[in-house]
């Protein structure tokens, strides 16, 4: 197994993007206009390990991974910064679009966009990370009289 993490070409990476309304007290893509994207496939190794994707995304620089977690069963969204996720291994579905995710997709999601984890395969763990400097994010749960 390789240290580095294999990358699918740009010329044939699938990407989806969703723009989601506002629900209640979660803005979702409302405000910034900025859509969920989720890019398929975008590491390729089946042998891809949460290690290799920190060292991947800590190489480029724009983001610093921070955790390696399945997601809150709870929906909830954070106001001050955008998050990468990256799927190190298993699959599931997520509260924001009817595609399940899978080792290898990487996901963006938008600041004030709304998410949770209702379904996951037993060994489903991502690798959670925000924009380098975004040392001070917050959790929002989109509560009357709490966040607005």
């Amino acid at each position: 197994m390789s240290d580095r993490a294999s990358l699918t070409p740009i010329s044939t990476l699938r990407v989806s993007q969703h723009t989601i309304p506002k629900h209640g007290f979660i803005p979702n893509t409302s405000v910034q206009h900025i859509p969920l994207t989720i890019y398929h496939g975008a590491f390729t190794s089946p042998d891809l390990t949460a290690s290799q994707v920190e060292s991947h995304i800590q190489s480029v620089g724009v983001c610093t991974p921070q955790r390696r977690y399945t997601m809150y069963s709870q929906t909830h969204f954070h106001s001050t910064t955008h998050e990468l996720l990256v799927v190190s291994s298993g699959n599931a579905k997520l509260l924001f679009v009817e595609e399940r995710v899978k080792k290898g997709d990487v996901i963006l999601i938008p600041a004030g966009v709304g998410h949770r984890l209702p379904e996951r395969s037993d060994r489903f763990e991502m690798v959670d990370s925000y924009p380098a400097g975004a040392d001070k994010w917050d959790i929002c749960y989109g509560r009357e009289g709490v966040e607005n």
